[in-house]
């Protein structure tokens, strides 16, 4: 996947020997290699669970890239990425979800924005006939 540039640079860090029980509100990139307890939120920007991390929280962000432990909800705009020996136990939602081999995800997916509400999913067309209308177009 091609990374938009600027995008890995780390901007909040919190190092495997801290231990935050509450919420987080951050701009640009913040990487946890501790433990977290409570709410991950931001606007646009990337949260990145590092491999030694233990995180049971719910995430809002724009991307979400696990490689540690995650219990809880991830909600994405963008995309969510899990990395070996990543463990995501909880329901993730995004447009784009990547599951690496030796990833594990134990919960419920959804594939959609975060902003779609109906609850209808997306409807994928390949090579439609064309003599077929679909509404809406």
């Amino acid at each position: 996947m091609k990374k938009e540039k600027g995008s890995d640079r780390i901007s909040t860090f919190i190092g495997a020997d801290a231990s935050i029980d509450g919420n987080i509100e951050f701009k640009g990139t913040i990487r946890v290699d501790g433990t977290v307890k409570g709410k991950i939120s931001s606007k646009s920007g990337t949260v990145v669970v590092g491999e030694k991390a233990v995180v049971n929280a719910e995430i809002y962000v724009n991307v979400a890239v696990i490689m540690g432990e995650l219990n809880g909800t991830v909600e994405a705009r963008e995309r969510i990425e899990v990395y070996p020996p990543g463990r995501v136990g909880g329901d993730i939602q995004a447009p784009v979800i990547s599951i690496e081999p030796g990833g594990v995800f134990n919960g419920n997916c959804v594939m959609k924005n975060p902003s779609e509400k109906d609850g209808k999913p997306a409807i994928f067309v390949k090579n439609q006939p064309p003599n077929i209308k679909i509404s809406g177009k």
